[in-house]
């Protein structure tokens, strides 16, 4: 058939169905006992009344220009935040949500969330951590250092430690003067001072031009420790607030012996009695965000599946945990030298991932990679060879494991970049760590990647309250 032809029928066809519309009666016809029914004419052009839907109106009211605007900004600023060398990798959008919401009612609600910063000899004396812990509490409030041990092993200038007595130290790192513990021993610092008998520390805030101001006092002290048994008592005391308070217990396992001050102070005495293993102490204000500074020197990361479990769970449910850092990687950089060591290296990795997870499944964790470190290749400064390796397949098993990942090596600029850092005063003569001033531009990069993801989170929860109040309307 011509096309001309095909043309014409199906013209007539439409003719003679609009018709039948138009004549047909809109109540039906009745042909042995059932209803026939042909649509009306308006209906098969578009016009019948109530039928119609007004797509500008829905959107108008769908999408408010308020909303729209959010909108606009979270998807800018997810662009930027992923594009930056600062960036979260993470195992979802949200992950740190949670997080900040607990953040924004801990000061409110009077309560110390604390975020638990685990390192290697990157983060001693409160480097980065110090950092961080003044972006975060002068945002959601706290004061005081945080968890520090009984003994100051390293001093650091966030707090002044002078103890005595009979104590003896255990850690699973260190050199061949640590005593080790059999059973794990250890608590939440990875380190664990065994009292037989009794001693005494005085705690005092530092006074140092490069401390933050949240650090100059604190209001609430509790001790953290293991009784092994017989009675344990520990006592609290201050001459200038006419403090002498004593705790003690029989009962043998995890104690946490807390004193909340009516008003703040700038130091405080502790001292215990008995056989246990004290853990270490809290110095907090009343409310807010604790960031505790927990320096491993030449810990690789594979120490956590070395305590016991049952202990550091018991322990970590004696705090009010929001987040647990760990910052490993560069120790075992100079060991991996091919491909096989670095997979063995990110299994363990892994492992102790999961059992962080497991002893504090409430807390988020965030895995944070090596720097830039360099070597001398044939005269010349250059990053170890597969140090690109280890911070990427460190960022898989992050994430493969639930985990969040912020890389150093990144943030200070990636390949051959600490020689650069050194030359500027950045880096330390071995090309490896920080010199105070890198690590406190370091901590200043962290805590800003904090706030980048913070301020997506308070606009996604806008576009939330936007979305019910236009539902509500």
């Amino acid at each position: 058939m011509k096309p001309y032809k095909v043309l014409i029928f199906i013209a007539l066809s439409i003719a003679l169905l609009g018709v039948l519309c138009w004549f047909f009666p809109t109540s039906g016809v009745e042909a042995a006992g059932i209803t026939l029914r042909m649509p009306t004419l308006a209906r098969v052009m578009g016009q019948d009344s109530t039928a119609t839907f007004d797509v500008e109106a829905y959107l108008a009211a769908e999408e408010s220009p308020e909303l729209q605007g959010l909108r606009d900004s979270v998807e800018y600023l997810q662009r930027a935040a992923d594009s930056a060398d600062t960036r979260f990798y993470l195992p979802t959008d949200d992950y740190f949500d949670s997080l900040f919401a607990l953040f924004e009612r801990a000061q409110a609600e009077g309560r110390t969330v604390r975020v638990l910063h685990y390192g290697d000899s990157q983060i001693e004396m409160d480097r980065m951590s110090a950092r961080l812990r003044a972006i975060l509490q002068h945002r959601f409030g706290g004061s005081g250092p945080g968890l520090i041990p009984f003994r100051t092993i390293i001093s650091s200038p966030a707090v002044n430690i002078s103890a005595s007595g009979d104590l003896s130290r255990y850690a699973p790192f260190g050199d061949s003067t640590v005593h080790r513990s059999r059973q794990g021993h250890y608590g939440p610092m990875m380190q664990d001072f065994h009292l037989a008998g009794q001693a005494q520390t005085t705690i005092s805030a530092a006074r140092s031009s490069r401390v933050d101001s949240l650090l100059g006092s604190f209001q609430q002290v509790t001790l953290l420790a293991n009784n092994r048994g017989g009675r344990f008592s520990a006592g609290f005391g201050n001459r200038q607030l006419g403090l002498d308070t004593t705790f003690a217990t029989d009962s043998t396992g995890p104690v946490a012996f807390g004193l909340r001050l009516d008003s703040a102070t700038t130091a405080i005495r502790v001292s215990a009695n008995g056989q246990g293993d004290l853990y270490g102490l809290l110095v907090d204000g009343m409310g807010g965000v604790a960031v505790d500074n927990i320096p491993m020197r030449g810990c690789s990361g594979q120490q956590f599946t070395m305590v016991d479990s049952t202990e550091l769970a018991q322990a970590y449910a004696m705090m009010d945990i929001g987040l647990i850092i760990m910052q490993f990687g560069g120790n075992s950089v100079p060991y991996l030298r091919s491909r096989k060591p670095v997979e063995t290296y990110c299994r363990s990795i892994g492992r102790q991932i999961e059992r962080v997870r497991a002893c504090c499944p409430r807390a988020k964790i965030l895995f944070v990679g090596p720097s830039d470190m360099s070597t001398s290749v044939e005269g010349r400064y250059q990053s170890y060879p597969y140090l690109d390796s280890v911070v990427e397949a460190l960022r898989l098993t992050a994430l493969e494991h639930g985990a969040a990942y912020w890389s150093i090596y990144h943030a200070m600029g990636g390949h051959n970049t600490m020689v650069a850092w050194v030359e500027n005063g950045l880096g330390s003569q071995d090309h490896i760590h920080f010199s105070q001033r890198g690590a406190d531009i370091m901590g200043d990069r962290l805590g800003q990647a904090f706030m980048d993801l913070y301020t997506l989170y308070g606009l996604r929860q806008r576009i939330v309250a936007e979305e019910q109040k236009n539902t509500i309307q």
